[in-house]
């Protein structure tokens, strides 16, 4: 595949709809620089500062808020702060590989504002799959459940803003890659 210098595609959905394992699978056929979201949100045990996200307090976050070092940023189901820099988007505009963009629903209107050229592509599952693979996560309440459903069919009611959607259905994780790959080379 030709190398496209700064192309970035925003990939989304929900909890439970796979995109940490689709963007994974990408990573054996394309060179691919994941955009590095800076968060306020506690760092979990398998997660690395710096290459999942980068972690800072809730005062840092609002003081680079305030200098202008946010290209866009939203605060999220969670209270928790989330926004990506202009450092980290020339970071990724600058490298050959492409770049893909983790990010929300409310992150992506935002994106499509700034940079319309941008293409956006949702994944998602039906959402009894969705419930259960939160479910699968671990130890998690029925609360916690629940909220993050409610947040789910919040999300899915934005589908039509997509560029494009790709459905990761329950034991096809390769045929999501696959589209998803398709997507991205004849884009």
């Amino acid at each position: 595949m030709k190398k496209s210098k700064g192309k970035l595609f925003v990939i989304s959905g929900p909890s439970g709809a796979g995109e940490d394992s689709i963007i994974r699978g990408l990573k054996k056929f394309i060179q691919i620089e994941k955009l590095i979201t800076t968060t306020t949100r506690d760092m979990r045990d398998d997660e690395v500062n710096g290459v999942d996200y980068h972690f800072i307090s809730e005062e840092e976050f609002k003081k680079r808020l305030d200098s202008g070092d946010f290209f866009e940023h939203a605060q999220q189901y969670n209270d928790e702060f989330y926004g990506v820099t202009h450092q980290e988007i020339k970071r990724v505009r600058d490298c050959d590989e492409i770049g893909l963009w983790k990010i929300d629903y409310k992150g992506m209107l935002n994106v499509k504002k700034l940079m319309p050229e941008v293409k956006s592509i949702l994944i998602s599952a039906p959402l009894e799959v969705l419930e259960q693979r939160i479910r699968n996560r671990g130890k998690v309440s029925d609360e916690y459940v629940e909220s993050r459903m409610v947040y789910t069919r919040d999300w899915l009611s934005h589908r039509g803003a997509y560029d494009f959607e790709v459905e990761n259905k329950q034991g096809k994780l390769d045929e999501a890659i696959a589209e998803v790959l398709e997507i991205i080379r004849s884009n």
